[in-house]
C-alpha cells in the first residue's frame, strides 16, 4: 500500500467546473438536478442482447459507445465489495457436481448449487438449487472466513487501482463505490425462500451475517478513502418484486438499516473533502415506490434505478412526486421491441418532461432482451440524443 495520498484538487477539494472533463460536467449537472440540462447518455443492460445482435448483423468491429451515442463515462467505479453475490476471498472453487443429457449441476464461485444448460453460463436465468448458509455451523465453517476484511488478496492490486481512481478524480469524474446491499447479500448466502424463514427462526444469525457485511464494507472503503473522496455509494439491493418489497418494512428497518446507517456515517466522517455531498444510490428491480421514502429517511438515498415499467414504475410520476430524487431508467424494454413508431411515442411521453425537471438519465428499465433488435435500440438511442441534447 505504497501509493501516496495526493493533495490535488478533485480529492481534497472539488475540481472547479470549468476544469472538469465534459462528461463529468454533464453527469454532475444531472446529479445536481439542473433543469433543462442536457441528458447524460449511458449504457445499461446490453449483456443479454449483444451476442444476438452480433449474430443478426451488427458489425463486431464497431465502437458500441459511438454507434449507440453514449457519452464517455462521467464517473469512475470502484468495486471489491460484491454486487449480486457476496465479496468472497477466496471464492469457492467452481466444479461440476452432476451431469445429465443437456444440463449440469455446478458449484459456483459463490458456493451455490446451480443447474445450467451444459456449456452455457450466461444469457438465461439458471436454477439455483442450494445456497451455502443453512445454519450457524455452515456459516462459521464454510462462509464467514471468506469475508475477512484483512485477506491480503483483497489489496493485491491496490496501488494500481488507487492511482487510476486518483487520476480520474483529477478530471472531475464522480468516484463511485459499488457494493452488494444487505438484502442481496443475505439472499446470495441463504437463498430467497430460506431467508424468509431465517428472519423469524435465526434472527441472530442474520445479524451476525450483517455485522460481517458491515465490517468488510467499512474496512475496504476506509482503505479507498485514504486516497480519494467518494461522490457516490451505489448499493445493489434488488429488494422489490412486481408488487412491492420482498420483505416487510419492519424487517428492512431491523435487519438492514442499522448497518447501512453505521456504514454511511463512517464514510461521511472519513471523507478527505468533508464538504463533498455523498450521493446514495439504491438499485432495485420491481415496484420500488413503496421503499423510496424508507431509504430516503433512513440513509439519505437521493438516486434510484432502474424503475421497471412492467412492475408499475412510472418515472414521470415518480419524478413529479419526488423532486429531490435523481432517477435512472424507466424506458420500457417491451416497447423497444415493438419498433420505431412505438419507441417515438414512448420517449416523447418521458424525455421532454424529465429534461425540464432535471436529474434524469434515460436507460432501459433492466437488461435489454434479445427481442429488441439492434436497429430498434439504435433508433431509441438516436431519439434520446435528439430530444436530450
Amino acid at each position: 500500500m505504497s501509493t501516496k495520498v495526493s493533495a490535488d484538487v478533485g480529492i481534497h477539494t472539488l475540481l472547479p467546473r470549468e476544469r472538469m472533463c465534459a462528461s463529468a460536467q454533464k453527469l454532475r449537472d444531472t446529479y445536481n438536478r439542473t433543469p433543462n440540462a442536457p441528458l447524460f447518455h449511458k449504457t445499461f443492460g446490453l449483456w443479454l442482447a449483444i451476442d444476438h445482435w452480433y449474430e443478426t448483423g451488427l458489425d463486431r468491429s464497431i465502437d458500441l459507445d459511438e454507434f449507440f451515442f453514449f457519452d464517455p463515462p462521467g464517473h469512475h467505479e470502484m468495486f471489491e465489495l460484491g454486487w449480486c453475490e457476496a465479496a468472497f476471498s477466496p471464492l469457492y472453487k467452481e466444479e461440476i457436481l452432476e451431469q445429465f443429457d443437456d444440463k449440469e449441476i455446478v458449484r459456483d464461485f459463490a458456493g451455490r448449487r446451480v443447474l445450467y444448460f451444459k456449456g452455457r453460463r450466461h444469457g438465461f436465468m439458471p436454477e439455483y438449487l442450494d445456497h451455502p448458509v443453512h445454519d450457524r455451523r455452515t456459516w462459521e465453517e464454510d462462509v464467514k472466513w471468506r469475508l475477512d476484511p484483512h485477506t491480503p488478496e483483497r489489496y493485491s492490486n491496490l496501488d494500481e487501482r488507487m492511482r487510476l481512481a486518483m487520476a480520474e478524480a483529477a478530471t472531475g469524474k464522480m468516484i463511485q463505490q459499488r457494493l452488494i446491499g444487505g438484502y442481496m447479500y443475505l439472499r446470495s448466502l441463504i437463498g430467497p425462500e430460506s431467508l424468509l424463514y431465517f428472519f423469524y427462526d435465526q434472527a441472530e444469525l442474520l445479524h451476525d451475517c450483517m455485522r460481517t457485511w458491515l465490517a468488510l464494507a467499512d474496512h475496504v472503503i476506509a482503505v479507498h478513502q485514504k486516497y480519494v473522496t467518494l461522490d457516490e455509494l451505489y448499493i445493489a439491493e434488488d429488494i422489490c418484486y412486481n408488487s412491492g418489497p420482498l420483505i416487510a418494512p419492519e424487517m428492512i428497518k431491523e435487519f438492514l438499516f442499522p448497518y447501512y446507517q453505521e456504514l454511511v456515517a463512517r464514510i461521511r466522517a472519513r471523507q478527505l473533502d468533508c464538504r463533498r455531498h455523498l450521493y446514495v444510490q439504491i438499485d432495485t428491480d420491481g415496484y420500488a415506490v413503496p421503499v423510496i421514502d424508507l431509504y430516503r429517511e433512513a440513509i439519505g438515498m437521493d438516486v434510484m434505478s432502474p424503475f421497471e415499467v412492467a412492475s408499475g414504475c412510472d418515472v414521470v410520476k415518480i419524478g413529479g412526486d419526488c423532486p429531490w430524487l435523481v432517477l435512472s431508467g424507466g424506458i420500457d424494454k417491451r416497447i423497444l421491441a415493438r419498433g420505431p413508431e412505438a419507441i417515438d411515442a414512448h420517449v416523447q411521453e418521458i424525455l421532454p418532461i424529465l429534461r425540464r425537471r432535471g436529474g434524469y438519465i434515460p436507460t432501459c428499465d433492466h437488461g435489454v432482451p434479445p427481442e429488441v433488435t439492434w436497429q430498434n435500440y439504435r433508433h431509441y438511442r438516436q431519439r434520446c440524443v435528439e430530444m436530450g441534447g
